[in-house]
């Protein structure tokens, strides 16, 4: 009884989290340009078409910025550097999952 007990509480956690219920993850290999929408939003662009837009947790961007991307399949949880800091990414949104 106890055992069922906490595997329905271990699923529950897992179903409610709000990582796992939004975690987005993109292949930035074909990534061609990026664009700055304000000051904590990115869109990524392969040839005109939109690949991704990432929203900046505790950092600030802007055009002139430079960015180095940590690894070309990222999720929310990464990170990434601008400007030579180490910035979080609060969410991460695919072009496929929906228009943004």
């Amino acid at each position: 009884m106890k055992n069922q007990i906490f595997i329905l509480l271990s699923v529950l956690a897992l179903l409610f989290s709000p990582n796992f219920a939004v975690s987005d993850c993109t292949d930035f290999g074909r990534v061609t340009s990026w664009d700055v929408q304000d000051e904590k939003t990115i869109v990524y662009y392969s040839h005109n078409r939109p690949v991704a837009k990432i929203v900046l947790e505790d950092c600030t961007v802007n055009p002139s910025s430079t960015i180095h991307l940590t690894k070309s399949y990222m999720c929310d949880e990464d990170s990434l550097t601008i400007d030579g800091q180490k910035c979080a990414i609060m969410s991460l949104m695919s072009a496929s999952s929906g228009p943004f």
